[in-house]
């Protein structure tokens, strides 16, 4: 293979990746729920409050007996009990009459309002003087007022918060419906790569790709199932791969996508009897020497070898490839993050590609400005260094410093 064929752009890659998932879906108590995508929408089951509680502290009161009231002419009203945290009040409220109230306590019967409790002032242990008038319902959270029965709280495709998790709680919902979590089979290939455990010989290096795809798959909410390293060798390099298929939702391998006469990953791919080729080449750099497929509906991922460029190739188009297996549809559940900046200097490009650099952000005082961080794509430091990637598009011959470029974080908002 001296060449790559089915070279795609970075927005037909997007648009084949979209083309994966959502796997099937699971039920999960809502402890074990955050970060999760839900699968069918969650309605409401009931009214949120189910009664009329106070949202200050103070005395319920008929609203019309404080009408006209105020600090030099207050409404006098006779106290008949207190409501107690947690319990259903058992006096009930007549003309002129009032009762001690938390917050959060529910309203007594014959109750319509609350006033707030530095309005009022002990005449006796029976009789309060009202300084304020109040409204029917003010300082009072009626049933329904925070969330409707049949409401639909959260739709599918979003990725559960803790604040999520509390509204579950607050109305009952122990389990949740979420799509099942991408399990992401992970081989690193070439006969140079070595343990990590292990002190590399001369041409040796070590297995740097695993554990870092593994990360990146745990930090996107996947179940990494690395699968060890293979040798440059057809038959074994093939019997990983179906193995990962058995028990994987897709197949990632890094190394061995790169053209040169050791190249297998094509080969070993198209071996399999279902495999279509879908990309052979992403007109980026770095990454460009990718390779993506399927088998049957499961992709399977051919990276580059070197680190930076399998993240590069990772954080652009795989994030999008466990989102979409997770089923987020909800913009707001997106793993990208992305933040305006001004470029730190001119930095060049060649036209026919997209470039992406890596950037470290620090603040002039007034804006945010992205400092490219140079380096060769076989380098891991510039992308610990850097803080997210710039894109400069295929059609441009580069950015000027100044320039107001969209930085890519690195890891984005994550569950």
């Amino acid at each position: 293979m001296d060449k790559f064929f089915n070279v795609k752009t970075t927005e037909e890659v997007l648009e084949i990746i979209r083309g994966f998932g959502p796997l099937d879906h699971e039920s999960v108590s809502i402890e074990r729920a955050t970060g999760r995508v839900l699968a069918a929408d969650l309605i409401s089951p009931e009214d949120l409050p189910s009664f009329p509680r106070s949202s200050m502290d103070g005395y319920a009161v008929r609203a019309k007996d404080t009408f006209g009231a105020t600090e030099s002419l207050p409404a006098l009203v006779e106290v008949k009990g207190e409501v107690l945290m947690g319990k259903r009040p058992t006096v009930k409220l007549g003309q002129g009459e009032a009762a001690r109230i938390s917050t959060g306590g529910m309203l007594p019967d014959g109750a319509d309002a609350v006033v707030m409790i530095e309005y009022c002032h002990s005449l006796d242990e029976n009789t309060i003087e009202v300084a304020k008038a109040v409204s029917p319902l003010e300082n009072v959270i009626s049933p329904g007022d925070d969330v409707r029965q049949g409401q639909v709280l959260l739709q599918k495709g979003h990725r559960l918060r803790p604040q999520d998790i509390g509204l579950c709680a607050a109305l009952g919902i122990s389990h949740v419906t979420v799509t099942r979590r991408p399990r992401i089979a992970i081989i690193s290939t070439g006969d140079e790569v070595v343990d990590i455990s292990t002190t590399p010989e001369p041409g040796q290096v070590r297995d740097v790709n695993r554990y870092s795809l593994t990360g990146f798959c745990t930090s996107l909410g996947a179940v990494a199932q690395p699968l060890g390293r293979c040798k440059d060798d057809f038959d074994q390099l093939k019997s990983k791969i179906a193995e990962g298929l058995r028990q994987s939702d897709s197949v990632w391998i890094s190394g061995g996508s790169s053209v040169g006469t050791r190249d297998l990953t094509l080969k070993v791919f198209e071996s399999f009897e279902k495999f279509h080729l879908l990309v052979h080449g992403i007109s980026i750099s770095p990454g460009k020497p990718t390779i993506i497929g399927k088998v049957g509906e499961k992709a399977i991922i051919g990276l580059p070898g070197h680190i930076s460029s399998a993240l590069v190739v990772a954080e652009i188009f795989l994030t999008e490839l466990i989102d979409n297996l997770s089923g987020i549809t909800d913009k707001k559940s997106f793993s990208l993050h992305v933040v305006k900046a001004k470029m730190g200097r001119n930095v060049e490009s060649k036209p026919g590609r997209d470039d992406y650099i890596r950037v470290k952000l620090v603040s002039d005082g007034n804006d945010l400005i992205a400092e490219p961080i140079f380096g060769k794509s076989a380098l891991i430091s510039p992308l610990v260094e850097g803080d997210g990637l710039v894109r400069i598009h295929r059609n441009k011959e580069g950015l000027y410093q100044g320039e107001e470029v969209e930085v890519r974080i690195f890891g984005g908002p994550r569950p």
